[in-house]
């Protein structure tokens, strides 16, 4: 019986809620050896989480402005390094980041070095002084530091440029999931997953959203650190493969060099017949297939990104004090380092049980017909994420014939491994999870920046607590279903939508940020002329070199700097427009460099009070 305080219980609630769900699982494969069905398991897990995560959604509903944007500023430390976790760690880190790897080999181990690093600049630069400086959203802070309307709304602006970005990719993860999941297409699927994003947040914004997230943070760690050293064991590699890490790639290695890989090509005649979205292993698995500047620039760019993201900052409004939300950097680096550390073992162990021909599970030097017949195969072919082709009219499977979506690299694993289906099964609601708690994040930071900062501080500074959150209500619909919309057109893939959102807002946040907290001498004039130019400066680039756009290769091949890092040039371009306007403009006033120096004390009161 749970008596007292919901927080003072939050151990024993999320407690009964973990073993709740292994049970869950127990029950899910004893079904499977009765028969169950694949698909009725599939639906089972999915349906039985969200179901959860929209109870919790509802039971935290709150008609109060300080619970609803920041969750009443009363989540302990723990858990809101749970609920910052699940809400870093998206669709990208668990679906696309493993495939990444897969297909790409470790130059994609930037992505992990810098979004880990971006962290250490969280920690140091930002997340304790804007919880002194108390305020609701990003642009609250930008808005109340520079003053005006003018930067408040120009910071809104970048926020919903990254965030929105950054949403599509999310729903995008939730609608492939729903589409295997619910044998649904996926311009539908990615509409079911909206509505349970919006189930999560709608009726209790940050608070619903912590609850929740701590929930799908316990389902998505379980999901994929299970099947990483189920396979493991099986595969001889030991319940714990991370030690084993070094030895299993030099046999894909080994593989990939008796396979012919880098000196078998396809035809441009053969990879026409190739699906969309779908890849080959091109190059090699334990080659960092990047030069020093593309790796360092690229992990840059995730750091300084990591620090801008509006829904990050938000997590650490949410602590009781300015020391909590230090402490609670840290434990959100210890939880996702835990998925983290996991991603380059799973795509190694995805990538042996299809290439060692000494496992049952390999299908290299097959017969085409063979494992046309398998039918995980069948199953991923038919939802456009796996193909194979006769390119050599030989009959037989070659390294260069396996095409696959990046998406089932850690989808399909577990079903490739041959585990039972209720992992495949887990696998898919933690995926779910991991895509809508950040989705859950994203839509919330738009749609509470729009109506506070938009809305309340610049349309109807009187509108009543009511009024407000009902405006903000509406605009996570409309948003959600614009995201929706936009994924369903699959104009970018995952993992390029994310890292577009990061360098989008490192382009004309960062520096503000940092700034605002670290230099008196920063202006609003300053402020408002860097967002503006390095927003533009970071869309110009990233414009000008998109292959899809106008895909002019000259400015990237002669800087490194391409579609994947254009928040670089946005960004110096912003530092130093910020600092040369700054200085010919008349520095702040006393009251605001008061201010400054008031919110790098990392004790007392807030600056704000708690309604504004």
């Amino acid at each position: 019986m749970i008596k007292g305080n919901f927080i003072d219980n939050l151990p024993k609630v999320y407690g009964i809620y973990t073993g709740g769900f292994l049970a869950f699982i127990i029950i899910m494969a004893i079904g499977e050896q009765m028969g169950m069905t694949a698909k009725a398991i599939g639906i089972a897990f999915v349906a039985f989480t969200v179901a959860i995560y929209a109870i919790i959604g509802y039971l935290s509903r709150t008609a109060q402005a300080d619970a609803y944007y920041v969750a009443g500023r009363q989540v302990p430390t723990v858990f809101n390094g749970m609920a910052t976790a699940a809400d870093w760690m998206s669709g990208a880190s668990f679906v696309a980041m493993a495939g990444g790897i897969y297909f790409k080999g470790y130059g994609y181990m930037a992505l992990l070095v810098g979004w880990t690093g971006g962290y250490v600049l969280v920690a140091s630069l930002l997340a304790p002084y804007l919880r002194k400086f108390g305020c609701y959203t990003v642009p609250d802070f930008i808005g109340t530091r520079y003053g005006g309307n003018l930067s408040r709304f120009l910071a809104v602006v970048v926020l919903t440029v990254a965030s929105f970005t950054y949403v599509t990719a999310q729903i995008n993860a939730t609608g492939t999931i729903a589409s295997v999941a619910l044998d649904i297409p996926f311009q539908y699927a990615v509409y079911v997953g909206l509505v349970s994003i919006l189930l999560c947040s709608m009726l209790g914004g940050m608070r619903g959203v912590t609850w929740t997230q701590v929930a799908q943070y316990i389902v998505l760690i379980i999901a994929y650190l299970l099947p990483v050293f189920w396979i493991s064991n099986k595969m001889g590699a030991g319940f714990f493969p991370h030690f084993m890490l070094a030895d299993e790639v030099a046999r894909i290695a080994d593989l990939e060099s008796q396979f012919g890989l880098g000196t078998v090509k396809n035809s441009a005649a053969d990879l026409a017949t190739v699906p969309k979205g779908l890849a080959g292993i091109t190059k090699a698995h334990s080659a960092v297939n990047a030069t020093p500047w593309a790796f360092i620039s690229l992990a840059l760019a995730m750091m300084m990104g990591t620090a801008s993201l509006p829904h990050v900052m938000m997590r650490y409004f949410t602590t009781p004090s300015v020391k909590a939300a230090r402490k609670s950097v840290g434990w959100s680096l210890f939880f996702i380092f835990l998925l983290y550390s996991s991603a380059p073992m799973l795509a190694t162990l995805s990538k042996l049980s299809l290439i060692d021909p000494n496992l049952a599970t390999g299908i290299i030097g097959k017969s085409i017909s063979e494992v046309q017949a398998i039918d995980w195969y069948q199953n991923w072919n038919q939802a456009n994420l796996m193909f194979v082709s006769d390119f050599n009219g030989n009959g037989t499977l070659e390294l260069n014939e396996f095409f696959m979506g990046g998406k089932a690299v850690v989808l399909a694993t577990p079903e490739i491994a041959g585990l039972p289906y209720v992992i495949s099964g887990l696998v898919a609601a933690g995926g779910m999870a991991a895509a809508m708690s950040t989705a859950d994040g994203l839509v919330l930071a738009i749609a509470n920046a729009l109506s506070h900062d938009l809305y309340y501080k610049i349309i109807d500074p009187k509108a009543e607590t009511a009024k407000r959150l009902i405006v903000a209500r509406v605009l996570l619909v409309i948003i959600g279903f614009a995201g929706a919309t936009i994924a369903a057109l699959e104009i970018q893939g995952i993992l390029g939508s994310v890292i577009w959102a990061f360098d989008f807002a490192m382009s004309g946040l960062f520096f503000p940020l940092v700034l605002g907290v670290w230099w008196k001498r920063a202006t609003r004039e300053g402020a408002i002329a860097g967002m503006i130019a390095g927003l533009a400066t970071g869309t110009a680039w990233l414009i000008y070199v998109y292959p899809k756009f106008m895909g002019n290769t000259w400015l990237s091949d002669a800087t490194g700097i391409d579609h994947l890092r254009f928040g670089i040039p946005g960004a110096i371009v912003c530092l130093v427009v910020m600092v040369v306007v700054s200085l010919m403009t008349p520095e702040p006033d006393s009251a605001t460099q008061k201010m400054v120096d008031e919110m790098r004390v990392p004790s007392g009161k807030t600056i704000l009070g708690k309604q504004h």
